[in-house]
């Protein structure tokens, strides 16, 4: 059993992009069970930011999955989608810091011009001292020299210079769109998240959301990052790799592989048991120092 002499709220936060699949339900059943072994708090955000790709109809389609499953959420559910004045705020308080500048560049010319870095071409910072207009253009960050370090529960030490990784990122698309980047540590804040359980393909992210963070004068919270599901050919189980939705009927099976995945011992008879019964019988066992300190691990 996990210590609980310090107040935790944690969350799980799908994109519906599609219907739950057996990658989202490991970032659930990770983030609930650290949530109630500590006895905190555990969130449903729901990140929706990107309207060009998710859909209202698989936000309640997950959202029922979930009950299916067991899972009890505390509070109401939060939707990005309704939050657009919240991080324009965030923007704002940026830019009136000139920390922030537009950026007319293309991807085709980002990649023309920048190095390989952790998630494709690093931006070479062409549009920096422009001045350009904010009207149909990108906002980016600027980024700044060092390291950025934070020790992950799992993953041990992470360190990484946005400057020659990533390069000054955007916050707000041309198409007027907030990125994930900056909605999730405004949200993270504004909810008041304490420990974030994630899968580790958002590893990488964390750095720059840190960077926010310090940049907005906003806590960081304590990170977790267990290893994604892959299938046969080596890639994350996602919506574009086409990842099946799970099934309720298969709730307790599921459950129970979702543990394996995590390095969990499976309770007594939990195949067989009733999924609530399950989780709060897997709570009490959790064990994070068992996770696989990797950053991908196969379905199995």
């Amino acid at each position: 059993m996990a210590d609980t002499s310090t107040k935790y709220l944690g969350r799980f936060a799908p994109s519906p992009t599609g219907p739950l699949h057996f990658g989202s339900l490991v970032a659930a059943v990770a983030s609930y069970l650290d949530a109630h072994a500590h006895g905190g708090t555990w969130l449903v955000r729901i990140e929706d930011v990107d309207t060009t790709r998710c859909r209202a109809q698989f936000s309640e389609e997950i959202l029922e999955t979930l009950l299916a499953f067991g899972f009890v959420w505390d509070g109401e559910v939060l939707y990005q989608s309704r939050r657009s004045l919240h991080y324009q705020a965030a923007l704002d308080q940026l830019s009136a810091r000139h920390l922030t500048y537009a950026c007319a560049c293309s991807r085709k010319e980002i990649a023309d011009s920048a190095l390989a870095g952790i998630e494709g071409p690093v931006y070479p910072g062409t549009c920096r001292a422009k001045g350009l207009a904010t009207a149909d253009n990108a906002i980016r960050v600027r980024t700044m020299p060092g390291e950025i370090c934070f020790q992950d529960r799992v993953q041990a030490e992470c360190r990484q210079r946005l400057g020659t990784c990533v390069g000054d990122f955007v916050l707000k698309r041309r198409d007027g769109a907030f990125t994930y980047q900056l909605a999730v540590v405004v949200d993270d804040a504004a909810q008041g998240v304490t420990h974030v359980v994630r899968g580790a393909d958002l590893l990488d992210s964390t750095a720059r959301q840190i960077h926010l963070q310090r940049l907005l004068g906003l806590p960081t919270p304590v990170y977790l990052h267990f290893p994604v599901v892959t299938n046969s050919a080596g890639q994350k189980l996602s919506k574009q790799t086409l990842a099946p939705a799970v099934s309720p009927a298969e709730a307790c099976k599921l459950l129970g592989d979702a543990l394996a995945h995590l390095g969990q011992t499976l309770p007594p008879g939990a195949r067989h048991a009733d999924p609530v019964q399950l989780l709060a019988s897997a709570a009490q066992r959790w064990d994070t120092a068992v996770i696989p300190r990797q950053r991908a691990s196969p379905l199995r």
